[in-house]
């Protein structure tokens, strides 16, 4: 005998249909946005209010102009934005790759054995313990104030994240799919390019993530040291002159740089780690 199942109403259906609009309000990009827009204000009045002087905190405003300023000019002028942004935008995209190229092989290498891994690991974490900071005026001394000194900051900076990261995510594959390609004969390298690799994405991309941010951070540092152009210099000279809106508008290209590089790394990810769900990617941490 036949069971059939009642049809659902036309209201019960709607119901279940949420429209566009709520979608959107409900979002977590649409709070995000809404959070900055409070923020601006609460920056753009608050400083009037709390009678703030403007070189200590300039008005929102006084920053917008600055930006507006510095960028309104050509690509190629000393004074603009556009060519010191070109020049730390060089310094830490060049950095990065190459500090993230050197830590992803040498956490290969180090993950591949455990006599290299207790060889080379206090050596590791004594070059680590230097603080950069102390060593960035050695080596422009050593480079000079072109783009070659900022860009050994940054790797000094983006090298160990990746490192530490790779290194764990290489040792944390489980044995019993490695002793099952080794049962099928399959090669050392077969190994690493099926299993090992792709186990280990996870990991190399949270260690990129801290090494985005340190690259800006590397490139500011080895400006402030010594250079002839670059977002650090401008910062200086406009601290010098007292040009506190100045300063907070290169802040914000720095704060975008920084942005706009850690959204390619997560689209990229997104891209390799397809195969992974999305919930597990972004599962919080829990005691």
């Amino acid at each position: 005998m036949e069971t059939k199942v009642p049809a659902l109403s036309k209201q019960t259906s709607a119901r279940t249909v949420t429209p566009n609009w709520l979608r959107t309000v409900r979002s977590t990009r649409f709070h995000s946005v809404i959070l900055l827009i409070v923020l601006l204000l609460f920056w753009q009045y608050g400083v009037g209010l709390l009678k703030i002087p403007k070189f200590i905190l300039p008005p929102f405003s006084d920053v917008v102009q600055a930006l507006y300023k510095g960028l309104a000019v050509s690509p190629l002028a000393r004074d603009g934005f556009w060519f010191h942004s070109f020049v730390t935008l060089t310094e830490v995209l060049g950095g990065f790759f190459i500090g993230s190229a050197i830590g992803l092989v040498l956490g290969m290498i180090i993950s591949e054995s455990q006599y290299i891994d207790d060889l080379v690991r206090p050596y590791i974490a004594a070059f680590q313990s230097l603080p950069k900071v102390a060593i960035a005026p050695i080596i422009v001394m050593w480079m000079g104030y072109g783009m070659e000194s900022k860009i050994a900051i940054v790797v000094m900076l983006t090298f160990f994240p990746v490192l530490v990261t790779s290194i764990a995510g290489f040792k944390a594959i489980e044995t019993d799919r490695i002793d099952l390609l080794r049962s099928l004969s399959a090669t050392r390298w077969q190994i690493f390019r099926k299993v090992k690799f792709p186990s280990a994405l996870p990991y190399i991309f949270a260690g990129l993530d801290v090494a985005a941010a340190f690259a800006v951070v590397g490139a500011i540092v080895g400006e402030f040291v010594g250079a002839q152009s670059g977002l650090g210099v401008m910062i200086l000279q406009m601290d010098a002159q007292l040009d506190t809106g100045g300063s907070f508008a290169v802040f914000l290209i720095l704060a975008s740089m920084g942005v706009l590089l850690t959204a390619a790394l997560r689209a990229t990810r997104r891209r390799l780690l397809s195969w992974m769900p999305e919930n597990s990617i972004r599962r919080p941490v829990s005691a």
